[in-house]
């Protein structure tokens, strides 16, 4: 089956669109098959300035009309469908030969802990980007919304991606930990010698915190809006860490909370995070702002990875994906930090780390296009495996 995956991420700078071919054996109750994803063509499409503007208002909470974000949810649905053309068109294939979108939308609220709402403990999540425009322009099925099932059925609604990397990355001998790093860093742990058709739940999966999303949230306030992320590290890699200020960023709670966990904006988001910047904020350069951050992205997933991880098992690889993997100084601080692994990017491993996350939300169509549990509960913390996206048919044949 062809299938179209569809992903923004917390860093809000566009969306990745994957076409892919999947093929195999089904992965049916939890248990990992012999599925293949074949990736047939890729295309990131970045969101207009004006656009992004507006997203990162309504993500950071500021009060906005509530006709803002009805807007918004159109306007993205029609972004997603050109996306979902374009890579068509890009693949050269014919859109009657595409049988599925699968569409992860654009995260503008998320809330993994529960919170008191009248008699019940509720925790919610909010992503835009209307599915039903989807379908509607492009006469395919759509697949969307598919945190909320997770979190009705106990769970955080996330990590999502780690059903893929199993698909991709499980190896029969080496423990690895495969790192995304995107708006949010999160890790999944796949534990050696797992045989085919063993249960998924040997898997370890969590956000971890801060990936590029900090960073970018720095260079675009400090420039004045001038630059919106500072390309390939290189303003870090001209800046001096702040030892201080790293200890004080390593010290947030969130790092200290057991699995299963997920965070986001709300936690990590510059204004979040300006209380422990303090005085730092206006006295380090930009460059030693963005190297102490860059260092504090690394190692909180070393941390996590020294506390959580390596009491689980053995950590002889760490894979690395996302636009954190084009950061050399991201890449050099995280080999420094976990000196016994290798660390690699997805590339080496043979997938463009591009397009993991879209594939992903393929990926997850397709099991929930077959009705077949597509949660993982031991990353989610989930009470049970539930069928996660909601579906919007295409138009009816004539």
């Amino acid at each position: 089956m062809r299938v179209v995956g569809l992903m923004s991420g917390t860093s809000t700078d566009g969306i990745d669109a994957a076409l892919v071919e999947i093929t195999g054996r089904a992965i049916k109750s939890g248990r990992s098959g012999g599925t293949t994803l074949r990736l047939l063509a890729f295309q990131t499409t970045p969101y207009p300035a004006e656009l992004r503007a507006r997203l990162l208002r309504l993500a950071s909470g500021t009060p906005l009309p509530v006709a803002e974000a009805c807007r918004l949810n159109a306007r993205l649905g029609e972004e997603f469908a050109a996306a979902a053309l374009r890579v068509i068109r890009r693949a050269g294939v014919a859109r009657a030969g595409v049988a599925l979108i699968g569409s992860h939308g654009q995260t503008v609220c998320h809330l993994p802990e529960p919170e008191r709402e009248g008699r019940w403990r509720l925790r919610s999540t909010l992503q835009i980007g209307e599915p039903s425009i989807i379908a509607e322009r492009t006469g395919i099925a759509t697949i969307a919304d598919f945190r909320p099932r997770d979190q009705a059925a106990g769970g955080h609604g996330a990590p999502l991606t780690p059903f893929l990397h199993d698909v991709l990355f499980r190896h029969p001998a080496r423990g690895r930990v495969v790192v995304n790093i995107g708006g949010i860093s999160n890790l999944t742990y796949l534990k050696p010698a797992l045989k085919p058709g063993g249960r998924r739940d040997a898997l370890l999966a969590f956000d971890s915190g801060p990936g590029n999303m900090l960073l970018d949230a720095i260079a675009h306030e400090r420039s004045r809006g001038r630059i919106i992320m500072d390309h390939g590290g290189r303003l870090a890699g001209r800046g001096r860490i702040c030892a201080p200020l790293l200890a004080r960023l390593l010290a947030h709670p969130y790092l200290r909370q057991r699995p299963p966990k997920t965070t986001g904006r709300e936690a990590f988001g510059l204004p979040a995070m300006r209380a422990r910047f303090g005085r730092d904020w206006t006295t380090l350069s930009t460059a030693d702002l963005l190297a102490t951050a860059t260092a504090f992205t690394a190692r909180s997933i070393a941390v996590h990875c020294d506390r959580f991880i390596a009491p689980k098992g053995p950590i002889d690889d760490v894979i690395v994906g996302g636009g954190g993997s084009r950061n050399p100084a991201i890449m050099r601080e995280l080999q420094a930090a976990l000196p016994a692994a290798r660390v690699s990017t997805m590339e080496a491993h043979g997938y463009d780390s591009r397009a993991v996350e879209a594939m992903a939300f393929a990926l997850l169509a397709y099991e929930a296009w077959h009705g077949r549990a597509n949660n993982i509960p031991a990353a989610t913390g989930a009470f049970r495996p539930v069928v996660m996206g909601k579906i919007v048919q295409s138009r009816p044949r004539r």
